[in-house]
């Protein structure tokens, strides 16, 4: 049976797995002969595959007399570039052919001037590169135009570790005369804090020493200074011509071209470079051309996040020489008032406010500019910079503030006067602000902002706030003179007391400073109710205020900037008879309160401390010490005794 079995041929399961074997094999073949006939189509579709397959093998020692097939292929590859960019591979294989002179140097520039990214730039093609010049067979206007090309796509290589890491392989080039100024230009964006060493200074010194202060030198040398000053202790002036210049000129045109054909921010340096390891371990950086940061929100939100103090004083030291550069030492006019001037003081602006902090080189920059400013050039973002200035010292005030700006206020029009005035109200609102934020309640070291070393007492902080005060009311009280008392000037005066008079309720400060008589009499008499109407509101805080200051028991310095004198009293008497009890019970609320009165015979009564005696009476008030003496009326400040036939009045502010 068992015979009859196996000589009755495969039984039917056996059948069915052969045929199933032989149509998963029939499948197979027909899915490998349908890809490669796919890839052979594409092939013949798009000859540049082909190109690029020509220059990955090709031997080195081929001649190129008379070699046909390297021209056409070469061809291919600058139509594409030029078209639509290179894709990573692309790029790796045409740069790893032009450096490794595979068919000599002739063909070097031509292919790096063809290398146009589509999207980024593999971090080991450039270093790759970079490693190939240590040959010593590539011309040196070869291994010039590959550092430009490096300077021209930095910011789209899609790590930089790597190229840190041939830091001091890329240092020693320095010493070569033609490549000097570029590889410092390389080296100032690959440089950190870790790379700054004593040997890189003293050769950098000795470069200088050579070759004269050439504005590379300088430039490395000066961020070498702000990672470590005690390096660095050369004298690096403020003024350059330069930073570093621009080397992109033989990509640009392309590189604008591609990026308008393809609708991608290809030649953009303002968005972050992703880098990428092993496809999981995604990370952002910086990109290394700090002033790319300017306008962009992704860019800003995650330098506040990662408060990279590197990444600050590489901001803060470019936009000094930015700066100074485009509007103090340029050669003329003209760059001055381009709109793209225009565009980079509106990006500082967008930067300063979405960081809310300013930066030191801006405050430095406009010190020095408002002495040539003519009030006019590019007024609204020359006064927004300027209220970002973080609190000055009061002993710097005038010299750095105050001259330029009373000039300029003083022969300018009723709207640059309303224009300023804005200015210093929104200065002094961010002063408060940063007081009522980031004061210490041991009245200490407050430190003026995030990023700087200065500090400043409590008194310090009390003493520029009151220089800007008194400074505001000099030109709010001349400037009405001037202007005949414009309605629209008033308005921008009252807005900025309107601020002043809260300053203890709202912001913490013990300090109240009411508006000088120049102020005060040209509002209370002005023709439309509405100033009238915010005067008395402001002078209703100010009461708010000090009474608030006295329940704390608060020592509260009060500063009254209104001469009380007899003709003041005589007018004040005047206004009560005709109906303002609002004013009367300020008056007698805030300013009578402090009177201090001593009656007869060896006794007298008051806040301040002072004795009365006579045959009559006498009567002493007094802000502190009262010392007066007289038959008829005694005044003065001081404790001390006032003695008279007749009455003593002495009249003042008693706290």
């Amino acid at each position: 049976m068992a015979a009859q079995l196996t000589l009755s041929g495969p039984s039917d399961s056996a059948l069915s797995s052969l045929t199933d074997e032989s149509v998963s094999s029939r499948t197979s073949n027909r899915s490998l002969r349908v890809a490669e006939n796919e890839r052979r189509k594409n092939e013949a579709v798009d000859p540049s595959v082909l190109a690029l397959k020509y220059f990955s093998d090709v031997e080195a020692g081929t001649p190129i007399q008379g070699n046909d097939e390297v021209e056409r292929n070469l061809v291919l590859v600058e139509q594409v570039a030029y078209r639509n960019g290179l894709s990573p591979e692309a790029i790796s294989i045409m740069l790893e052919f032009a450096m490794s002179l595979r068919m000599g140097h002739s063909l070097c520039p031509r292919v790096l001037k063809c290398l146009i990214p589509v999207t980024v730039v593999p971090q080991e093609a450039v270093v790759r590169g970079v490693s190939w010049l240590g040959v010593g067979k590539i011309p040196v206007s070869t291994q010039v135009l590959f550092i430009k090309w490096v300077l021209t796509v930095f910011d789209m290589i899609d790590a930089k570790d790597q190229l840190r890491a041939i830091y001091g392989f890329i240092f020693s080039y320095v010493s070569e005369e033609n490549l000097c100024p570029y590889i410092c230009h390389l080296l100032y964006l690959l440089t950190t804090k870790q790379a700054v060493r004593v040997v890189r200074v003293r050769k950098l010194l000795e470069l200088q020493s050579k070759l004269g202060r050439q504005p590379f030198l300088l430039n490395l040398l000066s961020l070498y200074k702000v990672f470590c000053p005690e390096l660095v202790t050369l004298s690096i002036p403020s003024r350059s011509k330069s930073v570093f210049k621009n080397h992109n000129m033989p990509w640009k045109s392309a590189f604008f071209a591609v990026q308008k054909r393809n609708g991608s921010q290809v030649a953009s340096s303002i968005t972050l470079a992703s880098a990428s390891k092993d496809g999981t371990n995604r990370r952002k950086r910086l990109p290394a051309q700090m002033g790319s940061l300017l306008g962009s929100r992704l860019a800003l939100q995650y330098l506040d996040c990662v408060q990279d103090e590197s990444a600050l004083l590489r901001l803060n030291f470019w936009l000094g020489y930015a700066l100074h550069e485009e509007f103090l030492f340029c050669g003329d006019g003209a760059s001055q008032n381009s709109e793209e001037s225009m565009q980079f003081l509106d990006k500082l602006l967008f930067t300063e406010h979405f960081l809310q902090e300013g930066f030191s080189s801006s405050e430095a920059f406009l010190y020095k500019f408002l002495n040539v400013w003519d009030g006019s050039l590019l007024r609204p973002q020359i006064l927004g910079l300027l209220s970002n200035i973080p609190v000055v010292p009061s002993s710097q005030m005038g010299r750095l503030l105050f001259e330029p700006l009373k000039q300029l206020f003083f022969t300018s029009s009723v709207f640059f006067k309303c224009g300023l005035i804005e200015c210093l109200n929104n200065m002094l609102l961010k002063w408060l602000i940063w007081h009522s934020v980031y004061a210490l309640e041991d009245d200490l070291d407050i430190s003026l902002n995030s990023h700087t070393s200065i500090n400043m007492t409590l008194s310090g902080f009390k003493d520029s706030v009151m220089e800007l005060v008194d400074f505001v009311g000099r030109l709010a009280s001349i400037g009405l003179q001037l202007e005949g008392c414009h309605s629209l000037l008033l308005s921008f005066i009252l807005d900025f007391y309107t601020m002043v008079c809260d300053t203890f309720l709202k912001y913490g400060l013990p300090l109240v400073m009411m508006p000088p008589p120049g102020v005060f009499y040209p509002a209370l008499f002005a023709t439309d109710p509405v100033s009238v109407d915010r005067l008395a509101f402001i002078m209703y805080r100010y009461k708010v205020n000090l009474t608030s200051a006295k329940s704390q028991e608060n020592l509260t310095e009060c500063l009254f900037l209104f001469q009380h004198s007899k003709p003041w009293s005589w007018y004040l008497e005047y206004l009560f008879s005709q109906g303002y009890d609002g004013l009367k019970l300020f008056v007698q609320s805030n300013i009578r309160a402090g009177q201090g009165n001593g009656q007869g015979n060896g006794q007298g009564q008051g806040n301040g401390q002072h004795n009365g005696q006579g045959n009559g009476q006498g009567n002493g008030q007094g802000n502190g010490q009262h010392n007066g003496q007289d038959n008829g009326n005694g005044q003065g400040n001081g404790q001390g005794d006032g003695q008279g036939n007749g009455q003593g009045d002495g009249d003042g502010l008693s706290t």
